[in-house]
């Protein structure tokens, strides 16, 4: 039987690998073996059977005896033991959540709803080296993919409205907290009806800009507010975040030639959605029905949202998406620019088809093939 360990399980992405191979019941066919970092000797996650105390995911010995390992570490971990496992001539396969070795040769980013038959002709030629994407770029194609596989696209900027769970649980933390401090400075204003709105307003500003307001992962107020950075600089002005828009992108489509995509990304005070809203050249006029019918043929789980308010209220929000999978497209129109430009809004759970369930799909299916 084949040995799979998992490594940073106990994460927010890694937390949510798990409930969803517990949702699927995935966790059968293969001897399922859980490593940790910093709690060796206890005992692992349940999952509905017996499994050995947890490893050290340090453990060279141990990790070469593994046919798949999955690692939701993180990027520190990967750089560290990647490179010591494939020198010591391991051959399996390594799944990885993290960006570290996204846009190496040997790597191949997974969204198989997508890119499936790029994944299948990796395997056929013994590619061992199977990575999640960014986030933003996997929701994306999600729910525009079949716009890039009929060669629709000439180019595309994201704007993005990207959520606290992104930059991790502390940054999630931070942002309740800094909600909760709003709210009980502004109480007295709100128990009051009759209050003075700019005194509330005032408040909560004064609130926002004090030395004790919690900034400590996010570097500025966010809750009340938004921050257009994301990620490190590049030296064309970008962002890392951005321009991983295009490379990403391009590498996940295997496309010929570039498809410029670009944009600004903005983390908002949503809690794990990530939003964007695209702007599209199309290479032809193409009709706004013909193109929603595209849309909603991707896959499964995409969902064309009509574009009136009622519908855009209901179903085009993080409060309706977070935890599920769906991914809904809306706002579908033409711009005045001219009838070439199309412009759309789509959401997406950043830790589902942004971060987890790629990697739980793709576990599947590297089973699979090494049963065949």
């Amino acid at each position: 039987m084949r040995k799979v360990v998992f490594i940073g399980w106990r994460g927010m992405v890694g937390s949510v690998l798990m409930e969803r191979m517990l949702a699927e019941k995935d966790f059968s066919g293969f001897e399922p073996v859980f490593a940790t970092t910093s709690q060796i000797g206890q005992a692992g996650p349940d999952i509905g059977m017996d499994t050995p105390p947890l490893k050290d995911a340090f453990d060279l010995e141990m990790l070469k005896t593994m046919d798949i390992i999955v690692t939701c570490q993180g990027s520190d971990y990967t750089k560290k033991m990647y490179p010591l496992l494939r020198k010591s001539g391991w051959k399996g396969f390594w799944l990885d959540a993290a960006s570290a070795l996204r846009m190496e040769n040997s790597s191949v980013i997974i969204l198989d709803p997508v890119n499936r038959t790029v994944i299948d002709q990796a395997l056929a030629k013994g590619k061992k080296d199977f990575i999640g994407g960014n986030c933003t770029v996997s929701l994306m194609l999600m729910g525009v993919s079949a716009l890039f596989r009929k060669g629709y696209i000439e180019w595309l900027t994201s704007m993005t409205y990207q959520a606290a769970s992104g930059a991790g649980a502390k940054n999630m933390r931070e942002l309740v907290s800094q909600m909760d401090m709003i709210g009980r400075a502004s109480e007295e204003f709100l128990k009051d009806p009759e209050s003075d709105i700019a005194d509330l307003d005032q408040r909560v500003l004064e609130t926002m800009n004090h030395r004790n307001f919690p900034i400590q992962n996010f570097g500025a107020p966010l809750a009340g507010s938004l921050i257009p950075w994301i990620d490190s600089p590049m030296e064309n002005g970008q962002t890392r975040e951005e321009w991983k828009g295009a490379a990403e992108t391009n590498k996940i489509l295997q496309t010929r030639t570039m498809i410029p995509v670009d944009g600004i990304c903005v983390r908002i005070g949503a809690m794990r959605c990530h939003s964007q809203a695209l702007t599209i050249k199309l290479t032809k006029d193409i009709p706004v029905d013909e193109i929603m019918g595209l849309i909603s043929e991707s896959n499964e789980w995409v969902k064309v949202i009509p574009n009136t308010k009622e519908d855009t209220l209901k179903y085009l929000s993080p409060a309706n998406v977070t935890g599920t999978l769906g991914i809904p497209v809306g706002r579908i129109r033409k711009l005045n620019l001219g009838k070439e430009y199309l412009t759309l809004f789509t959401v997406g759970d950043q830790l589902l088809w942004g971060a987890a369930e790629p990697i739980r799909r793709m576990l599947t299916i590297l089973l699979e093939h090494l049963s065949s």
